[in-house]
């Protein structure tokens, strides 16, 4: 499945004294890259009944700074899907992709509403499967 990488133009919000991004902006655009990703495969995270991904690792590697005003693309992919968690992998290049500013994963759990861990609904499952099994296909 070809990803179409989300545009992200910085705010001043984002950025420090320096006019640098602040490092939780980073985590905070994985949120939006997962948010649409799961929206491109037809999982809205507002329609997700029963059940709840929270975070259980986050991770990321920061190469290059980016500023404010700049355009930074972010892709979005999934690594892994298991009974009851997933892993989303991220990339955020410059405008232009000549440089890789951050790269990082997040891990979720499938939890129900009251925080006991429980599998991945079937139907959200074969939607990630089977856009998963595309994604490697092209690969």
């Amino acid at each position: 499945m070809k990803r179409t990488p989300v545009k992200i133009r910085v705010i001043y919000a984002d950025t420090d004294a320096l006019g640098i991004v602040y490092h939780t902006n980073y985590i905070r655009w994985f949120e939006i890259g997962r948010t649409e990703l799961l929206r491109e495969v037809g999982i809205l995270y507002k329609g997700m009944e029963g059940f709840n991904l929270p975070l259980t690792q986050a991770y990321c590697h920061y190469h290059f700074p980016a500023r404010y005003d700049d355009i930074v693309l972010l892709e979005t992919d999934i690594d892994y899907l298991k009974r009851a968690s997933m892993k989303f992998t991220y990339r955020i290049w410059d405008e232009n992709r000549c440089n890789l500013l951050a790269e990082g994963y997040t891990v979720h759990a499938c939890t129900d509403r009251n925080g006991k861990i429980l599998r991945i609904p079937a139907e959200t499952a074969a939607k990630i499967r089977q856009n998963i099994s595309k994604s490697m296909e092209q690969r």
